[in-house]
């Protein structure tokens, strides 16, 4: 699948700059569903549009702990907005993006996208047997997309890989339960996905 005639590229120019990460993560994991994930790579670049968020609101949040106690998480965490952090989780790496002022420990995770353009090129670094599997979980996006460990703790609107608008999503299409895997903070509602697409992970939220 190559949809290059009908998904223009978003210019470099519109990307979403460190600033627009600078305030409520639960608002921006909100805000991202719908967004677009531009990547260059040496031989074509590939489109993919966010579908499924998870925020992480450190002081009121009680599942930070599990985050915190990684190394170099909690530095990371209060360092400038806007920048990729990855966290590890079973072996394999997920994508954040640090979140609130500086000093503030927040971060959103983005759990899974759908490709627009540029199939082939994930295809390469992610060997599957159906592409739904390309992408439809935190650790396969950051493996399709080939994000680590080249953009760890660099600003976000990097010439070769940005976040750029998108058309919103409404409410009504949009589905927000309890994130996933958690044994504390499971009451908290902030995980978002697009309600009916089939990109989305499977993770049940946790009860």
């Amino acid at each position: 699948m190559n949809l290059l005639e009908t998904v223009p590229l978003p210019p470099f120019e519109s990307a979403l700059t460190p600033e627009f990460f600078s305030r409520d993560p639960v608002v921006i994991a909100r805000e991202l569903i719908g967004c677009r994930l531009v990547r260059h790579f040496e031989d074509g670049y590939a489109i993919v549009r966010i579908v499924e968020t998870e925020a992480y609101d450190c002081p009121n949040d009680p599942s930070c702990y599990v985050i915190e106690r990684l190394p170099g998480a909690k530095d990371a965490l209060r360092g400038p907005p806007g920048r990729y952090y990855f966290h590890k989780s079973y072996e394999h790496f997920l994508l954040n993006v640090v979140c609130q002022p500086l000093e503030y420990e927040a971060t959103i995770l983005i759990r899974a996208v759908e490709p627009m353009v540029g199939l082939e090129h994930l295809q390469k670094n992610r060997t599957v047997k159906k592409d739904l599997e390309l992408t439809n979980g935190p650790a396969k996006l950051v493996q399709a997309l080939e994000l680590y460990p080249r953009f760890a703790g660099l600003e976000v609107n990097q010439p070769d890989t940005y976040f750029a608008p998108g058309k919103p999503v409404p409410e009504e299409r949009v589905t927000i339960t309890a994130r996933v895997g958690l044994s504390v903070g499971r009451e908290l509602p902030w995980r978002f996905f697009e309600t009916g697409n089939r990109w989305v992970s499977s993770g049940k939220p946790s009860s």
